[in-house]
């Protein structure tokens, strides 16, 4: 990760304070009407120089400049939740290619997700041209521990491992990968909304993810870096089926205090 470092233009500064009081690990003070930084050993979240009203805050050591909020966009709410209401795992996909361009959002839309303590440690491996090969390694390591999983599973022993166990001949497939699974995880969701609203159907696949978490050969075929592990897994299609309603769900189990 590339070094950052914290500048205030004093020219630029009004004191206003709205980086300090922003600042969530306090370093930043106003001295004699202007801001000032007391250390280069913060989060670099970067929450000073995007509340700024007079971009006299920036942080070095990025390829690209932040961009500006005009038109304080705002989701409609109503939307977002029938997004929620009627997502459904896709298992069946269509035999069509996903363009670069949509697959560069699902990503940007994982680069940009927050992460704790401002890590930006999430990582993504897309699977294109070794996706069969690293189904095959997978489907073989299911097959060897299948017996004993049916002693104790009824699902497991009518569920049948083919050639296309985890990716159902999906075009695409994301594995994404962080020291923090959370912060993987919030990623995957958000690229999961992305893919939805460019028309794809996704598949978050834990069995993969649980075959690179716990074999080394799939792993080092990742080339998932050390200190890391893999959070979620999306496998990405235009489906071939449509679900016509939402599926039913338990009631609100929530406590206020």
């Amino acid at each position: 990760m590339a070094k950052h470092e914290i500048t205030i233009n004093l020219e630029k500064c009004i004191g206003c304070s709205l980086c300090a009081k922003t600042c969530a690990a306090h370093n930043i003070e106003l001295k004699n009407g202007k801001a000032r930084v007391l250390g280069n050993d913060c989060l670099m979240c970067g929450q000073c120089s995007a509340v700024c009203p007079k971009a006299a805050v920036t942080i070095s050591g990025y390829e690209t400049e932040p961009h500006t909020n005009t038109e304080n966009v705002r989701l409609n709410a109503e939307e977002v939740l029938d997004v929620i209401r009627f997502r459904r795992t896709v298992r069946q996909f269509q035999e069509k290619k996903i363009p670069e361009e949509v697959l560069g959002q699902i990503l940007e839309a994982g680069r940009l997700t927050h992460t704790a303590k401002n890590l930006q440690d999430v990582s993504f491996v897309v699977l294109d041209q070794k996706k069969e090969l690293l189904e095959k390694m997978a489907v073989g390591l299911f097959r060897k521990i299948k017996p004993f999983v049916d002693l104790f599973s009824p699902m497991a022993r009518r569920t049948k491992i083919d050639n296309h166990f985890f990716f159902f001949k999906a075009p695409i497939v994301i594995v994404i990968a962080a020291k923090n699974k959370t912060n993987g995880i919030l990623a995957a969701q958000n690229m999961e909304f992305v893919a939805e609203a460019n028309g794809l159907g996704v598949l978050f696949s834990g069995f993969f993810t649980t075959c690179a978490n716990i074999s080394f050969k799939i792993k080092k075929a990742l080339k998932i870096p050390r200190g890391k592990k893999v959070a979620a897994v999306l496998v990405l299609g235009y489906p071939k089926v449509k679900f016509r309603r939402s599926a039913q769900r338990e009631k609100l189990d929530c406590i206020y205090m």
